[in-house]
């Protein structure tokens, strides 16, 4: 695959909720020297509705933007979460199992051939970069900025398809804010669930837990919480309870971006419903 240039499957979340993680993507792997080649004409991956109503669906919808990626001869990168689990199961199915492959090939109207390596970003970025280049960019050192990396469920299960580096205790997130200056704080929430898109349907549940999620960062001293996770990011910040500090939920690359001075971060921060401009600035983390 070409060193320095990947498919880009962006997601509807991406287009809408998260712009702020797409936009600050875009900045963050261009200053990097990673060309990002979207998609033409992607689709809806399926989540995350799919696999609960039509098993093939699930599967071919997601397959389809893998064609499109193998069409293309790159590597796929997913900044999604949700998106990724889904392309992530749909690869792992190609590859283990020849009787759903064909349905799969037959819905999708493709021949699988393997050639497409499916990442999430932050694997994309260690893996096609790396830390090194990635602290060579510092322009602007987050001064120790305590954080807690929370991961959530789908970038690190099942572990048998994603393939993550430690299922219960991931570390590549927080690998990357060290080398951005940022200090990561050990806590044991990391790899909690949220409650996805549970909270269509029963926001009491969703606000149970990340009121425990958001309790666990405080007691760790985070000032704020770093994701890659759209869906995550918004429940973080929107299902928050209202009697306490809130606790802004940010995405890994906008404090990339921060650190690397780039052009946009404040334009991306102002986008938050837990405004963070104001917290970075009183610790010297400014725009």
């Amino acid at each position: 695959m070409t060193a320095d240039r990947v498919a880009y499957y962006p997601g509807c979340s991406l287009e809408a909720t998260g712009k702020e993680y797409d936009l600050s993507t875009r900045a963050v792997c261009a200053a990097l020297g990673l060309e990002l080649a979207e998609l033409e004409d992607w689709s809806c991956c399926g989540a995350t509705s799919a696999h609960n109503l039509d098993h093939l669906l699930s599967v071919a919808l997601p397959a389809r933007n893998i064609a499109l990626a193998q069409g293309m001869g790159l590597d796929l990168a997913v900044p999604c979460a949700a998106c990724y689990s889904r392309l992530k199961k749909a690869d792992y199915l190609l590859q283990s199992d020849a009787n759903m492959r064909k349905h799969i090939e037959d819905t999708a109207e493709f021949k699988y051939q393997g050639s497409s390596k499916v990442m999430s970003l932050v694997e994309t970025l260690i893996s096609m970069v790396g830390l090194e280049r990635i602290a060579g960019k510092v322009t602007r050192q987050l001064n120790g900025l305590p954080v807690v990396c929370y991961y959530g469920c789908l970038l690190v299960r099942p572990p048998e398809v994603a393939g993550f580096d430690r299922v219960e205790h991931p570390m590549v997130i927080d690998q990357l804010m060290e080398a951005l200056g940022a200090r990561p704080l050990t806590w044991s929430y990391k790899t909690e669930c949220c409650g996805a898109s549970l909270v269509l349907t029963n926001a009491n549940v969703v606000k149970g837990l990340v009121g425990r999620i958001v309790e666990a960062a405080r007691e760790a001293g985070a000032t704020a919480i770093v994701t890659a996770c759209p869906l995550c990011q918004s429940n973080l910040e929107m299902r928050q309870p209202k009697n306490k500090q809130a606790v802004p939920a940010l995405y890994f690359t906008e404090l990339m971006g921060l650190a690397m001075g780039l052009d946009g971060a404040a334009g991306w921060l102002n986008k938050h419903l837990i405004e963070p401009v104001n917290l970075l600035n009183q610790i010297s983390v400014g725009c």
